[in-house]
């Protein structure tokens, strides 16, 4: 099959000093099958089935219902799936009920969802053998907070939020870090979502001198922002969170406006063979698609290793880096990706781009 020899090409030229591959691997996924959830689920099973076709690995289909009174349900095909690891776990709920057994079996799951940071402090606490392959609740900040210091540390600074839970609780911890080093902005406010218009924010702006604002609010707000900016002839640099990756209306967001979210890992160079072959497969490569096919890849190296340490692929996962097409990856001692996933990316005629970058800079 043509995405077979394609895969199996990309993954041996980037270890081309790894011994031969073992056998494959019987991986469980845990996803959604029914409910509004049913898409993401059916995403995450078409990626890991698409690879594991390479490897000979098994693929066992274990429905996620996010639901406290199926805990003890989901543990038990869990377990009688005879699954070497598992990947999946849209919800922190499935997690809780199923990772003390997964723990006693020695199972590794790879949630590529869940984002609770008390989890993964209970999972280390505990030596539950959980690994996250997307973003902590604390990574989009700390980019931030990254991308403000290496390009914007010597302009005039605006902090703005939208007075939601999210919203403030991000620009506040960016605003703590920033502190940390001395570092005030110009101008902070909380302003009123869901307006019509945002003239009155974006003059207080211009009247405090701040040119390079971060807001902790939505698409559709940052839109009138930078709209009523341009209206105004107000010269804002204006920079949002991943909440910017929504649908573009009402109001069209301008070119120009960044973002500090995931890249689309279809446009990542590690990925273009295996997009190629999904598309000669009719498999769109969106959404969980990616991450999915990237889990098993991943699993299926941390099993060849550990084939070579003769230990269990728990330990193995903390070796690396693995390469994957959604990128190289390793796990922190916290286990965590070592590398956050965030990027800078700039809106550009109907998507978001990788921003150019600065000199100096990232």
């Amino acid at each position: 099959m043509y995405h077979s020899i394609v895969v199996s090409l990309l993954i041996a030229g980037s270890v081309s000093a790894a011994p031969a591959w073992a056998a494959g691997m019987k991986i469980a996924v845990v996803a959604p099958a029914e409910g509004p959830f049913a898409l993401l689920g059916q995403q995450m099973l078409a990626g890991a089935h698409f690879q594991a076709e390479d490897r000979g690995s098994e693929i066992i289909a274990i429905p996620e219902t996010c639901e406290p009174k199926d805990a003890e349900a989901l543990t038990k095909a869990l377990l009688a799936s005879g699954a070497e690891a598992a990947i999946g776990f849209l919800c922190t709920e499935s997690l809780e009920a199923v990772l003390p057994a997964l723990a006693e079996a020695g199972i590794p799951a790879l949630t590529l969802s869940a984002r609770s940071d008390i989890l993964m402090e209970d999972a280390l606490k505990k030596k539950w053998p959980l690994f996250r392959l997307g973003p902590s609740a604390k990574a989009e900040a700390a980019k931030v907070t990254e991308i403000i210091l290496s390009r914007w540390k010597n302009e005039p600074l605006g902090l703005i939020e939208d007075g939601t839970i999210h919203g403030r609780e991000l620009v506040e911890s960016v605003r703590g870090a920033l502190a940390e080093i001395g570092l005030t902005p110009t101008f902070s406010d909380t302003y009123r979502p869901a307006q019509e218009q945002q003239v009155s924010l974006v003059r207080r702006l211009a009247k405090s001198g701040a040119t390079h604002v971060f807001t902790g609010g939505d698409r559709a707000d940052s839109a009138i922002i930078a709209r009523d900016a341009a209206s105004e002839k107000v010269p804002l640099t204006l920079m949002g969170g991943e909440a910017l990756e929504a649908a573009n209306q009402p109001v069209p967001l301008a070119n120009g406006v960044l973002a500090v979210a995931l890249p689309d890992y279809a446009t990542l160079p590690e990925a273009k063979g295996t997009v190629e072959a999904m598309t000669a497969a009719k498999l769109l490569p969106e959404g969980y698609v990616l991450p999915a096919f990237a889990a098993v890849t991943l699993l299926e190296q941390a099993k060849d290793q550990a084939g070579k340490d003769n230990g269990p692929v728990t330990d193995a996962l903390m070796k690396g880096p693995y390469p994957t097409v959604i990128g190289s990856i390793r796990f922190n001692a916290g286990h965590e990706l070592a590398d956050n996933p965030y990027r800078l990316l700039q809106w550009q005629g109907s998507r978001f781009i990788p921003a150019p970058t600065v000199s100096g800079t990232e």
